[in-house]
């Protein structure tokens, strides 16, 4: 089965990157399917276009730290290189209706929430119709996406069936939406983990900074004082926990709900214990991060665009037969 999935350059990668998607695209890698990953530069514009200072360096970054968790079986592309994308956005923005774009729920939600960026450009409207492009340029039959991007696949499915229904060949599959529950981390003040709010862990980090960044994370505010009783399922940690192994060990499970609802432990305890398998499970990350060269990097970006690159051509030449293009 052929699987992409996509990442914006926009900052640093932090922990919930790695335990939202990740970890799931290192499941689909691992299970033999043919993995394609990229980075989304193009999709970092329709937000971020004002200010484009760090996108290039972000984009390498972020295809280091996809080769540092174990993806380098995958094929790891950029998007903009792969000048197709943007050939077969173009067609299908002629065959998609715009009621359809204006009823995409995260257009709407994205809008009303994000209040310090000019969303009013036609490049964000037009987002769903690139990820439709990007998706079935490679003629993908699974997305692995959070629940919040559903629609944009039914989108995609809408789109592929249109084209095929108007120029009257199949070229394009329908694929399917890959959900997975993983837990859902926030940030280290309890709220929405995001880079605007300043309460992200980043993936890749030290010991020592990851415990300055741990040690003060928000507990339960039932525990407001060292005798007070609480209860893990009310606190962000225990997410954490779930998330690096603690909740997989019934001793520590045990250790953790009686020493919390008991108010036999404290809160830094029961920290000190997710450090612990924090930092197990990321060493082995960390150290390769910091093994992997910048050739190596740029080598791994070229190969993968160059195999992107060809997949692509090869379905823009099924759409310029079926359209009736010459060139």
């Amino acid at each position: 089965m052929r699987i992409l999935s996509g990442i914006r350059p926009t900052g640093r990668v932090h922990i919930g990157h790695y335990v939202g998607v990740f970890e799931n695209w290192l499941k689909l890698q691992d299970e033999g399917n043919d993995t394609f990953y990229f980075v989304a530069d193009w999709h970092a514009l329709t937000t971020h276009y004002e200010d484009t200072s760090e996108i290039k360096e972000f984009t390498k970054d972020l295809v280091k730290v996809l080769m540092a968790v174990g993806l380098d079986k995958s094929t790891l592309f950029v998007q903009s290189a792969v000048k197709e994308h943007a050939e077969l956005m173009l067609i299908f923005s002629m065959i998609t209706p715009l009621s359809w774009l204006e009823r995409v729920p995260t257009y709407k939600e994205m809008r009303q929430q994000i209040t310090n960026r000019d969303l009013s450009n036609a490049g964000f409207l037009m987002y769903p119709v690139l990820q439709a492009a990007d998706i079935l340029i490679y003629k993908a039959d699974g997305v692995p996406v959070g629940e919040d991007q559903v629609y944009h696949i039914e989108l995609t499915r809408e789109i592929a069936r249109r084209f095929n229904y108007i120029f009257k060949k199949e070229v394009f599959p329908e694929p399917k939406e890959l959900l997975s529950k993983v837990p859902k981390l926030l940030g280290t003040d309890g709220r929405k983990m995001s880079k605007s709010y300043g309460n992200t862990i980043p993936l890749i980090t030290t010991e020592s900074e990851l415990s300055k960044m741990v040690l003060p994370m928000v507990t339960d505010p039932a525990r407001k004082r060292r005798t007070d009783p609480g209860n893990p399922e009310n606190c962000p940690v225990w997410d954490y926990h779930k998330a690096f192994g603690t909740a997989d060990n019934p001793e520590e499970t045990r250790w953790v709900f009686e020493g919390c609802t008991q108010a036999k432990i404290g809160c830094v305890d029961c920290k000190k214990l997710l450090l612990k398998h924090m930092v197990e499970k990321l060493n082995p990350i960390w150290d390769k991060y910091n093994s992997i060269a910048d050739e190596d990097v740029e080598k791994t970006i070229n190969d993968g665009n160059e195999k992107a690159r060809k997949i692509a051509q090869k379905t823009m030449e099924e759409v310029k037969d079926a359209v009736k293009i010459m060139f």
